[in-house]
């Protein structure tokens, strides 16, 4: 297994560890609650981002996990 695969792997199994107030949002720093994994990448996202891009980014994601559900808890 080359680096880069290996890191794509341990990239994937964080992908479902569940998420924190020290998880923020890469668009505008609020507490993130959907982690996309594309080519090997970690995007966090709000939920208003995570809505925004959904669309686009979901259908070619690795992972998308998401925890917008605990918004209304």
């Amino acid at each position: 297994m080359t680096t880069l695969e290996q890191d794509r792997t341990e990239i994937t199994v964080a992908a479902d560890r569940p998420m924190s107030g020290l998880d923020r949002c890469d668009s505008c720093g609020a507490q993130a609650y959907v982690r996309a994994v594309l080519g090997g990448s970690e995007l966090l996202f709000c939920g208003h981002h995570a809505r925004k891009h959904e669309e686009k980014l979901k259908p070619i994601a690795e992972v998308w996990h998401d925890e917008t559900h605990r918004l209304s808890a």
